[in-house]
């Protein structure tokens, strides 16, 4: 873990916060989307609902993520990782409830995302489960070891998509809505915050030296182009199913490039280069984002400031 007082530069000259323990807890914040539009960057259906497949996502694959960090709990030696690591389970079980929120919310404006996320609990439930698919002869041990790895591939995404978010003031002067940005900036400084922590937990327990880095590989291998796949084909559902669009619309590459240009969705570029830096031999995700940036927004987000102010009452 990080903090947020320090910092050195990488390569490319961006500036990195720098080692020091950064301790990891939920916050148990809520939302009210009673005046949120189902357009909520206005006149913007193809970068809203490119944004809205978190909503798709994220519930099911975060309540998976706290399940797999479960099963490793007891591996792990480290007093400090362990706390992190519950920390994160914290956080990552509010998440899954605040975005199913949102899918209560987008099915009260008749858009029904039911049929895509029972594939989505497929998924994370049966093929990802406890045990591995179709029977697969792997031991108990290397497929705990293996979704490890997927989870911290994923989370090596999330936390990239964490620091695109906070510092997208393009959204803001588009006329975004202030709920869902907050939703979007306080998910987005939680993924930035404990950016490190599935890493680590997979470092722990995913074995030793080579036969560790491959598995690490393996998790990318399988999590990039499945992420490309589903957010494809969620977006394309979701905006297929808006009742305001009534299929007058379909997603397209030239609108989602064009909503990129206009700085409403990250580059290419930036989630492509993700993947490579994970590969390298001697990465750590501490260094990936800025954490100073995450934790000055947790301060002055509106939900997290009145989840405290409720706390001390």
């Amino acid at each position: 873990m990080t903090s947020a007082n320090e910092h050195e530069h990488d390569e490319n000259g961006h500036e990195h916060d720098v080692s020091e323990h950064h301790a990891i807890a939920p916050r148990r914040v809520s939302f009210d989307w009673s005046r949120t539009p189902l357009h909520w960057i206005p006149d913007e259906p193809t970068a809203t609902h490119v944004i809205n497949v978190l909503h798709l996502l994220l519930p099911a694959g975060e309540r998976w993520f706290v399940k797999v960090l479960k099963e490793g709990l007891p591996l792990v030696r480290d007093p400090e990782l362990l706390a992190d690591v519950k920390g994160f389970m914290g956080q990552e079980a509010t998440h899954s409830v605040q975005h199913a929120h949102v899918l209560d919310h987008l099915a009260a404006q008749r858009l029904d995302t039911a049929d895509f996320t029972r594939h989505v609990d497929f998924l994370f439930e049966r093929l990802l489960g406890e045990r591995p698919p179709l029977g697969a002869p792997l031991p108990e041990r290397e497929w705990l070891r293996f979704r490890l790895a997927v989870v911290a591939a994923i989370e090596q995404f999330t936390a990239v998509l964490g620091d695109w978010i906070l510092a997208a003031e393009d959204l803001d002067r588009a006329g975004a809505d202030g709920i869902m940005l907050d939703l979007l900036r306080w998910h987005g400084a939680e993924e930035v915050e404990h950016r490190a922590v599935a890493f680590d937990m997979f470092q722990h327990c995913g074995g030793r030296g080579l036969p560790r880095y491959a598995r690490r590989i393996a998790g990318m291998t399988v999590t990039a182009p499945v992420m490309l796949y589903l957010w494809a084909w969620g977006t394309a559902y979701l905006i297929r199913h808006d009742p305001q669009l009534a299929g007058r619309v379909r997603y397209s590459l030239a609108e989602h490039n064009r909503a990129v240009r206009k700085g409403l969705l990250p580059t290419w570029r930036s989630l492509g280069a993700a993947v490579p830096r994970y590969l390298r031999r001697s990465y750590h995700p501490s260094r990936e984002g800025s954490l100073s940036r995450a934790v000055e927004y947790l301060r002055r987000s509106p939900a997290a400031r009145a989840e405290a102010g409720a706390g001390a009452a």
